[in-house]
């Protein structure tokens, strides 16, 4: 590949050069103290007593703070259509709702010392009933938030389903239903939640392991009452983000009302324990679909009820089923769709919006239901998908839910997913395992998708200047957490200005840039943020162009640009040339600079076909997914490299999350799975190698034609393993097995399937 399209982020991460919050705070802050926070090891219990008096006096410890010493209050949630009275102190006063909860906030001058402090805080506690589950949510006999008065933090009123005439239902003589868990998972990403906060008396500066500088800024300046002008937030490299770090959790906030209460910077970095207990956990859904069609394949109407866990305190996790309701039907051409949900609160820790953020969910029963379908016809699965998808000439698209599709070709991607995975060689030895009732058998599972980006359509901003000396500065609005932003804006850059790789330089993440921003999220950031930067790019051209038509006296109008040779020329006189540089040079200035804000209309829906090949030992239940085949689309690829990456990583989160990761807490609310050894995570060595391929079908919503990819992987890969998984297995009978596919549990359905045969 050529040098130019390479990551140009890659040297400084890889050779401890990251610019992380923890990495900068000693050159930042060498006097910062320490935050560390004692939590509650009980999941529902009311304070009695909170005792830090022995713990005020250790050595190194220079506070030791509640929520009544910081006048800390409980607010409601920040989305109004949120039960208000679900409300929510920083540090937890009276009573706790979820084990991990912080409850005291210690400063200390070292992390040792803050640590040995807080073993000596004794909180008394007096139980309270746990509501551990969704199940136990429902029946509302135990509240997890009393002055609520109900575990329902939010109710999606039911959408009927289109009228199918009086024909279609006279042929709807096949429906399947399906109960799915869609299980609770921990994002952990590599770097944990960290934040610096800086009080200078008037301003209040943080540094934060985040996803975008302005949401955090105004969370900042609301919770401590400050005008946002009074705050800056600075986002430097992020470790890892996938939604969870959208917005301030409460111990952040504490972080920087300590810092304003003592005068002093804090530095508060999450222990990787903390971060499976109380960074936001996702998914956590129960589905209910039913799906109806005709002998012929056609599937005619789908009714999809949730009910979504958002944990001990409602936050963007319980919207997730909106996004559930908006993708279910996915890239299916279905005139019917009715729809139903809730989110409920549970003594566990609250969920927050992850890659995909409801679509994988969707995704997940959908398929499911479209395999039962086609076995209960006695139809092909794939067959039954290609008969039901959008057709390519039906673009935009409108599905049941509202959400307009803008481009596709959904048959030609599973057509080619087909042809490159060669089905029908797998299928004859499959059929050889089963013939031979081989101990290992194989299992081959599809999912088509889509993915909806940047369904928001908030604006972005980014800011070109180029210097006398041809070099570029890129401020962008986005905020990169290991997607290549540098790269892609590099590469956009050198295809309007002609310029090289290496006089480029990227920088994201400040507040004080621009006047507002979004979240990096929702695989906005090429097509919404991209295009502010190609914009802005342009721009500057345009700029140029304007005094270079000085220097070779000549109407602006007749003046070209030649990107090979980052020069100007008069149209059919490419031998006089007045260079970039030289242009910039002629302005008063010494330079040129423009800021872009793109305004988007319209998200854009990408789209894909996915094929998983399995082996499933009959003996012990293990499942290994042998073979993965990927094809994706995301408009123009602007990066072939990065887009491989994205879908590579997506991927292997869905595999993840079919076959290993399920946070798991007992009956009395108590976290099971609370670091890496606990919670199952695969290595390299446990995922297979991912086949990638690509269908360009370019949006028209943004000039680069790109789309997103982000997300692709994490919401075609789980049905897919799920599907090759039950594909293995249905000559004993077994219709379906809840994720995630552990060897317990795929060997209890073995075992279950052999006593009822």
């Amino acid at each position: 590949m050529p040098r130019s399209d390479r990551r140009v982020e890659d040297r400084r991460l890889l050779t401890g050069e990251g610019r992380f919050v923890a990495n900068l705070a000693p050159a930042l802050a060498p006097d910062a103290a320490v935050v560390w926070f004692v939590r509650a090891t009980v999941a529902h219990a009311r304070l009695l007593d909170v005792d830090v008096s022995v713990a005020r006096a250790f050595p190194g410890v220079v506070a030791v703070l509640t929520a009544d010493d910081l006048g800390l209050v409980a607010t409601p949630p920040d989305m109004g259509l949120l039960d208000q009275n679900m409300t929510r102190a920083p540090l937890a006063r009276d009573i706790v709702r979820f084990s991990g909860e912080a409850v005291v906030a210690i400063v200390a001058e070292t992390l040792a010392a803050a640590i040995d402090a807080a073993e000596v805080v004794v909180i008394a506690t007096e139980p309270l009933p746990v509501v551990a589950t969704i199940d136990h949510a429902l029946r509302d006999d135990a509240l997890v938030h009393t002055a609520a008065g109900t575990n329902v933090a939010i109710r999606f009123a039911r959408v009927e389903g289109a009228d199918l005439g009086g024909a279609d239902r006279a042929a709807a003589v096949v429906a399947v239903h399906t109960r799915t868990v869609n299980p609770r998972v921990a994002i952990a990403p590599i770097e944990g939640r960290s934040v610096l906060a800086q009080w200078d008396g008037a301003t209040l500066t943080v540094h934060t392991s985040g996803q975008g500088p302005h949401p955090h800024r105004a969370a900042y300046a609301a919770s401590l009452g400050l005008d946002v002008a009074d705050v800056r937030v600075v986002c430097p490299d992020t470790g890892g983000a996938f939604g969870a770090k959208a917005l301030p959790y409460p111990e952040e906030l504490v972080v920087a009302h300590l810092a304003r209460a003592l005068d002093r910077p804090m530095l508060y970095v999450e222990m990787r324990t903390e971060s499976m207990a109380a960074l936001g956990h996702a998914r956590a859904q129960q589905q209910h679909l039913t799906l109806t069609g005709t002998r012929d394949g056609t599937i005619l109407a789908t009714d999809l009820r949730v009910v979504q866990d958002c944990g001990a305190y409602p936050r963007l996790g319980a919207f997730m089923p909106n996004m559930s309701r908006l993708m279910h039907t996915g890239p299916y051409h279905i005139r019917s769709a009715a729809f139903e949900a809730m989110s409920v609160v549970t003594n566990t820790n609250p969920t927050v919006a992850y890659r995909g953020a409801g679509q994988p969910e969707a995704a997940a029963v959908m398929e499911r239901t479209i395999d039962r379908f086609a076995r209960s016809i006695g139809a092909d699965p794939i067959a039954v998908r290609r008969r039901n998808l959008v057709p390519a000439d039906a673009f935009p698209y409108t599905n049941p839910a509202g959400l307009v599709y803008d481009s596709g070709d959904y048959v030609a991607a599973l057509d080619l997913l087909c042809q490159v995975a060669d089905v029908d060689r797998l299928r004859a030895t499959q059929a050889t395992r089963r013939a031979h009732g081989a101990r290992r058998q194989l299992g081959i599972g599809v999912a088509c998708f889509i993915e909806s980006c940047s369904t928001s359509n908030q604006p972005e901003h980014a800011r070109v200047r180029i210097d006398s000396d041809g070099s570029v500065v890129v401020h962008s609005g986005t905020t990169p957490s290991g997607q290549g932003h540098a790269t892609t804006w590099c590469r956009i850059v050198a295809d309007v200005l002609g310029v090289p790789f290496d006089a480029i330089r990227c920088e994201t993440g400040d507040s004080a840039w621009f006047s507002s921003g979004t979240v990096t999220g929702g695989s906005r950031s090429v097509q919404v943020g991209g295009e502010a930067v190609r914009s802005a790019a342009v721009a500057v051209r345009d700029d140029a162009r304007v005094l270079a038509a000085e220097i070779l006296e000549a109407h602006v109008d007749d003046v070209v640009f030649d990107r090979e040779r980052c020069a100007f020329h008069v149209a059919g006189a490419p031998v006089r040339v007045a260079s970039l540089a030289a242009a910039v040079a002629a302005h008063v200035d010494g330079c040129l600079d423009r800021i872009i804000r793109f305004d988007p209309t319209s998200g854009t829906v990408s789209f894909g076909a996915y094929l998983a090949v399995v082996e499933v030992d009959t003996e012990t239940g293990a499942v290994r997914v042998d073979r993965f085949v990927a094809v994706d689309d995301a408009g123009t690829i602007v990066n072939p490299q990065l887009f491989e990456g994205q879908v590579h990583g997506g991927v292997a989160q869905g595999i993840a999350q079919a076959v290993y990761e399920e946070v798991v807490y007992d009956a009395d609310g108590n976290l099971r799975t609370t670091n890496l050894a606990d919670y199952a995570m695969p290595a390299a060595t446990e995922l297979p190698f991912i086949e990638t391929y690509v269908i360009e079908t370019p949006t028209p919503h943004n000039a680069l034609g790109a789309k997103g990819v982000g997300e692709s992987g994490p919401i075609g890969a789980v049905p897919a393993v799920h599907n090759a998984v039950i594909d293995a297995l249905t000559h004993f009978g077994i219709d379906h097995i809840d994720l995630p596919l552990t060897p317990w549990r795929v060997w209890q359905a073995l075992r279950d399937a052999q006593v009822t045969g």
